[in-house]
Formats: structure tokens, C-alpha cells, sequence
């Protein structure tokens, strides 16, 4: 059977068809190029303040969580900081690399297992090298194991207030749990600035020489002048390049973080930008010109387009007198009450408690130039000797620079971080019976790890002898969970070093008799 020949006016509809779709492919393309590398975007985050008021001048994706890569080992320097000013490690102290350490992946400095290093160079290839396997050294120097290490870290995280922060490791390899924030990474930042201004001077050290080998920071901000003394770099294919950066100009210190960038010399270059526009704001505002919102300042020149990444301001809530966003107050707690857990990887509020502008962020002033904090003790000096080679083993004089810069804020300023009405915000509590005095007890946390658990307790009552001179420490285990508490207290004793506590954001809770 013969088919039907299609007539002519439907062939000459199928040519003209035909011209159009030719004509359309022949001309220009509308559709939007997808770039080679577009799935880098959604890595960046930045965060630039100016660390001796803790304004917030920029941020973009400041609260996104990111992958940390080696600027983990900040973190890992501060808690040996705090070991070397309690006394518990010394400068000259020799380790013997564990199998562990020396088995970590480059980079590293390459000690074979039985091998020994003195804290001094161990803190050195840290920060210069980035060393994977001297982190690792340290981490089980201080913690005894990099899982107690670990656990320590996410503690001092969570009481320093970064609340997107989780440390599995103390060297920054790819662990997918092991998260941070731009902003978060600014806090950590201040806080070694502040918290240990003698030992800071580790993050800036240009090169370094060991067993007759030289080794360059890999902080290239650092050889180019412009007032840059730290702090560290890292970089993972999961997380890109990051920076953490800290510079002096002026009498005034300002800190940018870059997190996800391209390549090592795409993120100096826009850090140093970011940097670049954040003194320009400082020497404006020094000459008269108002600018109240920063941000649009730096919006204006091209910085982070489009909405700005919302949130919660940065809050420093180290134990240094000031509450933060995540602060709720003293819970009560009654025999009902489930235990409340002390979880470091919880996203602050957005909300912005009383007493806090939105765009600050809370900082203790200290009128000393050492160590700010009030248990801190006069700058640790290491004796020349026992360094291999002449060289200082602590920080140069620009340790008391950095300390004066970040304590150096006005009156005014500092008055406006007090939270006003902590007491009033606390809900009204019960009186208990006469013989329910001493009985009173305050749980600063609750953790699956006893050692942990012990270990915090230890940490607190380090940092608030005054409130518990009287009480008993305890752990008390339930239902898998290793409750840490002071008991003997009386309810007013109690009350009142719950309260102290909240407010410098450490976790606690009044616990009635028989609870």
C-alpha cells in the first residue's frame, strides 16, 4: 500500500521549521556558561573585625559551617598555650613521636616513630610547617590521646562560644565532622590574641631552621610587610584555601577570615583586599568621617554582593566576663528535668541578647598588657638555654603590642557589652526546707565520656575557685550520660555561682535536693 506524499504547503512549513532552528543555532546563545570551578563558590565564607573593639566591619557566610583543613592547628596552639601557663608542659619538654604521629600524611616534618622533639620545635614545625605529624605530637603531649585531644578542643570551642565549631582531630585532615565558621574562626583568633599574647608571636615566625633544613611559613602575607604577624593558613580539596589573618597598621589591629578560596594565591590576594578596605574604614572613621555600617562600606567597593549572610553577631564567650548569644541564663532544675547536655556543635540564636549591638562583638578589656584574664599569670619567659640554637623562645615585643590592642578598648565601649538584668531574667525560684541546706548541688554538664566529664570539672573549678571554695566534686552517672556537679552547696551558694557562671556563657544548672 502506498503512504500519502505530504502536501506541499506542509513541506514548505517544515522547511521554513527547519531555517528557524538553523538560524537560532547559528546566532548567539543566551544560556548562562557554567564555570569549570562554580562548585568552589559555595565553600567561600569571610569575616573581617577589628579585633580591639570586635566590630564586625564584614562578613559573608560568617555562620555557614566549612571544613577548617590546618587552621584546626589554632586551636591545637591555643589549648598548649594553656597548658604552658598552667605549668602542666614546658618549653624543653622532649616528646617521643608515637607511631600515630609519624604516620600522618604531608604535610609533616617527618620524624620517624621513636624519634624525639622538644615542645619548642614541635609548637615551631606547627605553625611554620603546618606539620600534620607534630600536631599530632602535641595533641598527645597535652591530651594523652587524640581522642581525649579532640574532646578537650570541642570543650575550650564551646566555652570560647564558637557554636559551629567540632574537632575530631588535631591537625585538620579530612574528617567530614570536622566543621567551623568563618566567624567562629575570628573568635578563636581574638582569643589566642588575648587569652596568651606571649606566645602569639608562634603564628608570625617568617622561617624557621631545624636539623640543618630551613622551612618557610606557609603564610605568604607574612614576607610582604603591611603590618601582617599571623595567624594561619589551610587548605584540603574539600575545604580550599583558607586564611585566618591578622595585621597591625595604625595602633590598629584587624583580622580577616577567608575560607574556600581558589588557589593559595587568589585568597592572599583577596584577603589582603578585605584587609586593605578594613583599615581604610579605620583611618576614615580616625579622621572624622562617619561610617556606622561598615558592611555597605565594603559593599560599595564590591565586597560580598547581594544579601549579606545574616545572623548572630560575633560573641567572644571565653570566661572573661561576658555573656553571649547562645546564652539562655541558669536552668532549674527539678527531679523531672532531663539532664542537659553539653553539645559544642549547636548554631547560635539568631536573635541578639540584651546589651549587644548587632554588630559587635563582646570583648573583655583588661587594663594589664599581659594576659587580660584574671587567673592569667605574668608572661612565661623560656631561659635561653634551652633552646639548641640562640634563638627567643617566647614572643618578641610585639606580645605586648597585640596585648595592648585587644585590651585596649574605650570605657564606653566595654560598658555597652554588660548584659543588663542578668539577675531579673532568671526565673523566681522555690525556697527549700531548712534541712535541705548543703544538699544543693550545680551541674556544669553532661557527656558521654567520663573522662571528659571529670576533666571539665577540673577545667571549672580551675576558673571559679571563689564560687565552689566549699563544694565537693562529683560525677555522677546515669543512663549512659556522666553528669558533672559540685555538690554540698546551700541554695543561695549555689544560685550564686550558677549565676556567675552564665554569665561568661559556662553551661550550668541549680539541682534541688534528691534531683
Amino acid at each position: 500500500m502506498m503512504r500519502d506524499r505530504p502536501s506541499f504547503p506542509r513541506r514548505l512549513l517544515a522547511l521554513g521549521l527547519a531555517l528557524l532552528v538553523l538560524a537560532g543555532l547559528s546566532g548567539p546563545l543566551t544560556t548562562t556558561r557554567v564555570e569549570a570551578q562554580s562548585g568552589e563558590n559555595s565553600r567561600y565564607a569571610a569575616i573581617v573585625v577589628d579585633a580591639g573593639t570586635g566590630e564586625v566591619l564584614f562578613a559573608r557566610h560568617a555562620d555557614s559551617q566549612r571544613y577548617p583543613a590546618s587552621v584546626t592547628k589554632m586551636m591545637t596552639l591555643y589549648l598548649v598555650f594553656e597548658a604552658l601557663e598552667k605549668g602542666t608542659v614546658h618549653l624543653d619538654d622532649v616528646i617521643t613521636v608515637s607511631p600515630l604521629a609519624a604516620s600522618q600524611p604531608p604535610s609533616k616534618l617527618g620524624l620517624a616513630a621513636g624519634q624525639t622533639i622538644r615542645l619548642d620545635d614541635a609548637m615551631r614545625a606547627t605553625t611554620v610547617r603546618s606539620a600534620n605529624d607534630m600536631a599530632m605530637v602535641l595533641a598527645e603531649h597535652i591530651g594523652g590521646s587524640q581522642a581525649r585531644f579532640a574532646a578537650l578542643a570541642t570543650l575550650k570551642a564551646q566555652e570560647l562560644g564558637m557554636g559551629q565549631t567540632r574537632y575530631v582531630n588535631p591537625n585538620g585532615l579530612p574528617d567530614s565532622r570536622q566543621l567551623t565558621s568563618a566567624r567562629d574562626l575570628a573568635i578563636l583568633s581574638r582569643a589566642v590574641m588575648r587569652d596568651y599574647p606571649q606566645y602569639y608571636s608562634y603564628f608570625g615566625i617568617h622561617d624557621w631552621t631545624y636539623q640543618g633544613r630551613e622551612y618557610r611559613n606557609t603564610n605568604g602575607l607574612l614576607l610582604g610587610g603591611n603590618g601582617y604577624d599571623g595567624i594561619k593558613t589551610g587548605f584540603t580539596n574539600a575545604s580550599g584555601y583558607n586564611l585566618a589573618a591578622s595585621a597591625v597598621r595604625g595602633g590598629k589591629r584587624v583580622i580577616t577570615i577567608v575560607l574556600g578560596g581558589r588557589s593559595s594565591i587568589s585568597r592572599n590576594a583577596h584577603v589582603a583586599a578585605l584587609m586593605d578596605t578594613g583599615f581604610e574604614v579605620e583611618t576614615r572613621r580616625a579622621a572624622g568621617e562617619r561610617i556606622e555600617v561598615a558592611q555597605t562600606f565594603f559593599e560599595q567597593r564590591g565586597f560580598g554582593l547581594g544579601a549579606p549572610d545574616g545572623g548572630a553577631p560575633v560573641a567572644y564567650a571565653a570566661l572573661n566576663g561576658q555573656p553571649a548569644p547562645s546564652e539562655q541564663g541558669s536552668a532549674y532544675v527539678t527531679a523531672t528535668t532531663p539532664p542537659v547536655t553539653a553539645v559544642a556543635n549547636t548554631r547560635p540564636p539568631a536573635t541578639t541578647p540584651p546589651g549587644y549591638g548587632p554588630n559587635v562583638v563582646p570583648y573583655q578589656t583588661a587594663v594589664a598588657q599581659t594576659a587580660p584574664r584574671p587567673q592569667a599569670q605574668p608572661p612565661v619567659t623560656a631561659p635561653v638555654q634551652q633552646a639548641p640554637v640562640q634563638r627567643a623562645a617566647v614572643a618578641p615585643p610585639r606580645g605586648n603590642l597585640t596585648a595592648s590592642l585587644n585590651s585596649g578598648v574605650a570605657t564606653s565601649a566595654a560598658g555597652s557589652l554588660n548584659r543588663p538584668g542578668a539577675a531579673a531574667a532568671n526565673p523566681p525560684r522555690p525556697t527549700a526546707p531548712a534541712s535541705a541546706a548543703g544538699r544543693w548541688a550545680v551541674q556544669v554538664g553532661a557527656f558521654r565520656d567520663a573522662t571528659v566529664a571529670r576533666d571539665w570539672l577540673t577545667e571549672v573549678n580551675r576558673r571559679f575557685r571563689a564560687q565552689f571554695a566549699s563544694a565537693e566534686r562529683t560525677v555522677v552517672d546515669a543512663a549512659g550520660w556522666h553528669r558533672s556537679r559540685f555538690v554540698g552547696m546551700t541554695q543561695a551558694s549555689a544560685e550564686s555561682a550558677c549565676e556567675a557562671l552564665s554569665a561568661r556563657n559556662v553551661t550550668c544548672m541549680v539541682v534541688r535536693p534528691g534531683a
